[in-house]
């Protein structure tokens, strides 16, 4: 798909959407159109696997009858077969094409059929693989919601116009290299993260950063066994790692429902197979569900500064014991931390976003800092970024890299990426040539003057353990000296000017008979 072609369909995305937009706020009609979305390409995914089954007796899957003895038992074949492939299953009526054809005719009314079809694949995988994976999907699509529309009618004309826009847009599913419906989604999901102020940290962290962090935890890799996000928003960084590596399986928590159900749909949207992604829905600190298992390659953007129980309690628990304190609860940064190191495997890499108070706070979280340099010596690499590239927040931000089992144990990379980045209206982004000076810095931990420094562990340990990037890369520029017989000279001859100026008015003010003003 070329530049253009790309564009073009971005454009018709976002016209769709703003279609929806009536008096909704950008993550509520967020909700619907990426739903709707996601049930097109569950139904065209269907379409095409269940024709590749039924290939051999010459059936197209649409033209099978629904209501005789024949046709159902077709249907029994492919669902059966579906459900253990695809993990959902839809007949030829469900389909989105039918329904949106359906709603295109004058008088048509498809919201209930619409509302039981979203129904129904939740429940076609009731006892299957796949039932967490699709558990309560669609359920922030409320189809009878007055914001739609005031009457029934009205509503119904609306989500049929949704619908007809959408079914012309052809997904190319069948190019297995093109990732149309993958890109079209991130867009959107980037797009309405720009426009949902400070509720967008909840769901996107922006690509070029994605970017960094995935090159960093696959750094000298070609494929890992896992990756993991204990926030997983969207899904949108783990989903970034695989277009570095080839990934095994997905693993991710994510506290809000809404959030959580946009990051199922998108692991699928994106190709990655029911049984290859485990998600799960809860509060990652105080609820953690995936405590057995250990991840070659995490990654995660936080909420920054979060508030969190902090409770005496979690002292006795394996993520947070040998550390002897607890991050305050006021600011949860490195609970997340140690929650992450506790789930980073021995070969693994772990890259986590947080806010620059990181480095240098004192008292409990001075002590947890300490004890992860001194006593474990896992911190790689602290990475300051420029301010104001996220949504929702204009604070610096810096990327702590760790590693159980360091290449360079004898130093910690410090980078000042400060003034990576291009300006743009109302925020600032990194260009692909930032993203690559970063990553290189990192990967061949390159020491430039007045960006990057490797600081011995006995330089830290002299700074207390702060990790202030300005006591370790010196970004200071040296002014050109002045020349103060140069300015003096400037000086007198700008009063001599002064004198002449003024020997001019006065002369001026004797011809008309008033008192010069010197």
């Amino acid at each position: 798909m070329t530049d253009e072609q790309k564009k073009k369909l971005e454009q018709k995305l976002w016209d769709i959407a703003n279609t929806l937009r009536g008096k909704m706020n950008a993550d509520e009609f967020r909700d619907y159109i990426l739903g709707f979305i996601f049930y097109k390409y569950l139904s065209e995914r269907l379409y095409l696997y269940a024709n590749s089954i039924l290939s051999e007796d010459d059936i197209v899957f649409s033209d099978i009858d629904e209501t005789t003895d024949e046709g159902k038992a077709y249907l029994d074949a492919v669902a059966e077969a579906a459900l253990d492939e695809l993990g959902y299953f839809l007949k030829p009526s469900e389909l989105f094409s039918a329904v949106a054809k359906r709603g295109s005719t004058a008088g048509n009314f498809i919201l209930e059929d619409l509302a039981a079809i979203l129904n129904n694949i939740e429940r076609s995988t009731m006892g299957s693989e796949s039932e967490d994976d699709f558990d309560d999907l669609f359920s922030d699509m409320d189809l009878t919601s007055n914001k739609l529309g005031r009457t029934e009618e009205a509503k119904n004309t609306l989500i049929a116009k949704v619908l007809t826009h959408l079914d012309e847009i052809d997904f190319e599913l069948e190019n297995i290299e093109s990732d149309v419906l993958g890109d079209a989604y991130e867009y959107l999901i980037g797009q309405f993260a720009s426009g949902a102020g400070k509720k967008a940290g909840e769901f996107y962290t922006p690509q070029e950063v994605s970017s960094i962090l995935a090159k960093i935890v696959t750094t000298g890799k070609t494929r890992i066994k896992n990756v993991y996000d204990p926030t997983c928003g969207s899904g949108s960084l783990l989903l970034r790692v695989a277009k570095e590596v080839e990934v095994g399986d997905y693993n991710g928590q994510e506290m809000n429902r809404t959030t959580y159900n946009l990051a199922r749909m998108n692991m699928i949207l994106h190709g990655v197979h029911y049984r290859n992604f485990d998600l799960k829905q809860e509060d990652t600190l105080e609820h953690p569900q995936h405590e057995d298992k250990r991840f070659e390659a995490v990654v995660a953007n936080p909420p920054f500064s979060a508030k969190w129980s902090s409770n005496p309690l979690l002292l006795n628990d394996d993520r947070y014991s040998q550390y002897g304190r607890l991050a305050p609860a006021s600011k949860a940064d490195f609970a997340f931390v140690q929650h992450m190191l506790h789930q980073l495997d021995d070969n693994g890499t772990m890259a986590v976003i947080l806010p620059h108070g990181v480095l240098f706070r004192g008292a409990a979280e001075g002590h947890i800092r300490e004890y992860i340099i001194k006593e474990r010596n896992w911190l790689d690499a602290v990475i300051g970024l420029p301010a104001n590239i996220f949504y929702g927040t204009s604070i610096p931000t810096c990327i702590l890299v760790f590693k159980k089992c360091r290449e360079h144990p004898e130093d910690i990379l410090f980078v000042d990426a400060s003034t990576c980045f291009e300006k743009a209206k109302n925020q600032n982004y990194l260009r692909p040539e930032d993203i690559a000076k970063i990553v290189d810095t990192y990967q061949d931990r390159v020491v430039e003057d007045k960006f990057s420094h490797r600081a011995k562990l006995s330089e830290v340990a002299e700074n207390d353990y702060n990790l202030n990037i300005p006591r370790y890369v010196d970004t200071f520029e040296e002014e050109e000296p002045i020349d103060l017989t140069e300015v003096a000279n400037q000086l007198k001859a700008g009063a001599a000017g002064m004198a002449d100026l003024d020997a001019q008015i006065k002369g001026f003010c004797d011809e008309l008979g008033i008192e010069a003003p010197l």
